[in-house]
């Protein structure tokens, strides 16, 4: 079990302090132990009304964060200390950005546009602006449908950086390991991660690194089609045999090439589906947008 400041009797106290201090419904009440590793406290803040964080001293940047993160609505409910008493307060978190955390403590996040600010399928435009062409909304929100991602899973992404953002906000508790050849993509990710607070997102260059020995193994992959595709299912399965895939491609000569390569790694095809896209613009003539598909598959069960 993961030593934590916050055993469950300063747990029960500090919930104690702010249902005596703070008009608040405990059953709604998400709980979140930042001391530990690989929490995402942004995400959270993003998904839930009211949260309660468990924190150490330090954090300089915490409000900060938050508020580069569109979260500069939400109010904070705090004391002065590390003990569950004395004067409560209260403050936009926009009026507490160039504060820090000095002291292991917690404090209550009331964000009450909670269910506005994250959705499956973001706008592009949330995500740093950089080197990397980003897929329409659209088809990531049938990415991520066919991902089916739980709050502990574990997942390699290949070159989908918007989809590693949102698997992480799903994936709250769990491992994501983004995978991006290009330094420039590296950047732009690392940005993303940033941005959106993501502390379980480790970035590599390629299936090769030797930090892949120490992250939990990925139970799925979501790969986007190259000519280094048979090398990658074979890397990914010896670090895991029983991965199952999704691969997103535009190509045709990758699309055909796909049947037999699971073939010869022991996979099954799953689902082959067909994603087409198109808007009407504000002069009423029709968008279309790259029209992929996704190919999903599992290893092949033995009789």
């Amino acid at each position: 079990m993961e030593s934590t400041l916050f055993t469950n009797e300063i747990i029960l106290s500090w919930l104690q302090y702010y249902s005596q201090n703070v008009k608040i419904n405990l059953s709604k009440l998400k709980m979140l132990d930042i001391t530990g590793k690989n929490k995402n406290l942004i995400p959270a803040i993003m998904n839930n009304q009211a949260v309660l964080v468990f924190t150490d001293a330090g954090h300089p940047d915490i409000f900060y964060d938050m508020w580069n993160a569109e979260l500069g609505d939400c109010e904070i409910w705090y004391n002065e200390g590390s003990d569950p008493s004395g004067e409560i307060k209260h403050n936009k978190l926009s009026n507490m950005i160039d504060r820090g955390i000095n002291a292991s403590a917690a404090m209550l996040i009331i964000n009450a546009k909670a269910t506005a600010n994250y959705q499956i399928g973001m706008e592009n435009d949330r995500f740093s602006s950089g080197s990397v062409n980003y897929v329409c909304r659209e088809v990531r929100a049938v990415i991520m449908n066919k991902l089916n991602l739980g709050y502990q899973d574990n997942i390699c992404i290949i070159s989908g950086e918007s989809i590693a953002v949102e698997a992480a906000m799903i994936a709250t508790e769990g491992s994501i390991i983004a995978v991006e050849y290009d330094f420039r993509d590296r950047d732009t990710m690392k940005e993303n991660t940033e941005k959106f607070g993501l502390g379980n997102v480790s970035i590599v260059e390629s299936l090769e690194d030797p930090v892949l020995k120490k992250l939990p193994k990925p139970d799925i992959a979501f790969m986007v089609a190259s000519p280094k595709i048979s090398s990658e299912i074979r890397s990914l399965l010896a670090i895991n045999p029983n991965m199952n895939f999704v691969i997103y491609t535009l190509d045709f000569e990758s699309l055909t090439s796909i049947p037999e390569l699971f073939r010869e790694n022991g996979l099954e095809r799953t689902e082959a589906l067909f994603i087409e896209i198109s808007r009407v613009n504000s002069k009423n003539m029709m968008e279309p947008f790259p029209a992929p598909w996704l190919i999903s598959g599992k290893k092949i069960k033995a009789l």
